[in-house]
């Protein structure tokens, strides 16, 4: 169900005790084979899914983000990225969320696409706590360590996944038609947390990407958003397995 589709007067009386979830992503590089849009994509698919099982709305996805880092997004070395400043980040996504305080929801779920707004996200929701339950993650926080080693074999850490195996497969699954034959190869992913500037794009990752997309499918991506689903699922359902 789309929150958009509802008229003034439904509004209320729809969202009074509901679950609304809201997709965060972003538009950046993300190597020669993947569209500008993935890290919106991804979580757009997962919000309107979850929603299916859990009787819940789907906001409409805010497809603009943080600016991206050389260390887990490529940086701004490539055309195509938009991005907006942190602080302003913030303050667009507090007045958002502010502005859905007075329909008194049950329940607000965020999910978050692009690795950089993590921190925002949680600062904005933490500007405007209401009555509402929230809850907040990145898709790939839900996926576990032991799926990751059955089906990722060396993988390089979430920072330097860009462009890699999970997402090229997860869009082989959800959207095919946009997901180009190129399949390259960085065989040298950046460490996390380091900052460098200058940056030698050339020597960071392989035409954007900072790990490895070899061994990439849509049987494997259609794995990995179903444990996603279920996992989220399982935490809206158990209280967020926190209580």
């Amino acid at each position: 169900m789309n929150y958009g589709d509802l008229t003034s007067s439904e509004v209320v009386d729809a969202m009074r005790g509901a679950t609304l979830i809201w997709p965060i992503g972003g538009l950046e590089q993300h190597g020669p084979h993947l569209p500008l849009s993935i890290d919106y994509d991804i979580p757009v698919a997962l919000a309107h899914e979850v929603a299916s099982r859990v009787d819940g709305y789907v906001l409409p996805g805010q497809p603009v983000s943080a600016r991206s880092l050389p260390q887990s997004g490529g940086g701004l070395h490539f055309p195509g990225t938009v991005h907006l400043r942190g602080t302003t980040f913030i303050n667009y996504l507090t007045d958002a969320l502010r502005s859905l305080e007075p329909l008194q929801l049950g329940r607000l779920v965020v999910i978050n696409g692009h690795y950089e707004n993590e921190a925002f996200v949680f600062e904005a929701l933490d500007e405007c706590r209401g009555d509402s339950e929230i809850l907040a993650f990145s898709w790939w926080s839900l996926v576990d360590d032991d799926w990751v080693a059955e089906h990722v074999p060396g993988f390089p850490g979430w920072h330097a996944e860009h462009a890699g195996v999970t997402e090229t497969s997860l869009m082989m699954h959800l959207r095919p038609e946009v997901v180009r034959p190129a399949r390259p190869d960085h065989e040298t992913p950046p460490r996390a947390g380091i900052y460098v500037h200058p940056l030698d794009a050339k020597r960071m990752s392989t035409d954007g990407v900072l790990s490895r997309t070899s061994g990439a499918s849509a049987e494997l991506g259609k794995r990995l958003f179903h444990h996603v689903v279920d996992n989220a699922v399982d935490l809206i359902e158990s209280g967020y397995g926190m209580r």
